[in-house]
């Protein structure tokens, strides 16, 4: 994955939202098929801003500006399932904000730093706002909205992507942990948008 200059992500917004069929790029022109929107929302349901995934050939655009954040890294991650749930349980009975989205988008069983579902950390300012354009072609739209969907989803804490190096050791194995390998060690999961095919 890449970032997108600016000028361009909104070049992209704007043809997405006006209908046109395709978008001059230099010399190229890339056809844009439909894009799909996730509004993100908070445990106690306030919204936080809305994220676009664009399809441009063979890549996936994903741009968005949010708020209501706490300022710092946060780990962004596309997930398996398309249920937001903030009151959803785990198997113990325990509430778990948005477990109900199911893990990183994973269809290769990769660990995590290789997920499908893998976006670049979110940086939330001291005013609670964050904005990210950037592209990648580790999976599509097919592929995030199949039988169950998927879900955007922000962590409360800063992602890792399973980088830690074999000179660490946690109870005596070296590199990453079980925990780390899985998720990054990204923490909860603080907002989360179902992502949906725009009509």
């Amino acid at each position: 994955m890449r970032f997108l200059r600016p000028a361009l992500a909104i070049a992209i917004v704007a043809a997405a939202a006006t209908g046109v069929a395709v978008l001059q790029m230099g010399s190229a022109t890339a056809a844009l098929a439909k894009p799909a929107k996730a509004v993100v929302h908070d445990v106690n349901g306030a919204n936080l801003g809305t994220v676009l995934l664009q399809p441009i050939g063979t890549k996936l655009v994903i741009t968005g500006k949010l708020s209501g954040l706490t300022q710092g890294f946060h780990g962004f991650h596309v997930h398996s399932v398309g249920i937001c749930d903030p009151k959803a349980t785990d198997a113990a009975g325990n509430i778990v904000p948005f477990v109900s989205a199911g893990g990183h988008l994973n269809p290769a069983g990769a660990t995590h730093g290789h997920h499908a579902g893998d976006l670049p950390v979110l940086y939330v300012s001291a005013d609670g706002t964050a904005s990210s354009i950037f592209e990648t072609d580790a999976t599509n739209l097919a592929t995030i909205l199949d039988a169950d969907g998927g879900a955007l989803i922000i962590h409360a804490l800063p992602d890792n992507y399973a980088n830690i190096p074999t000179r660490y050791a946690a109870n005596g194995v070296a590199g990453p942990d079980s925990a780390t390998l899985a998720t990054g060690d990204s923490g909860g999961r603080v907002g989360c948008g179902v992502i949906t095919a725009v009509k």
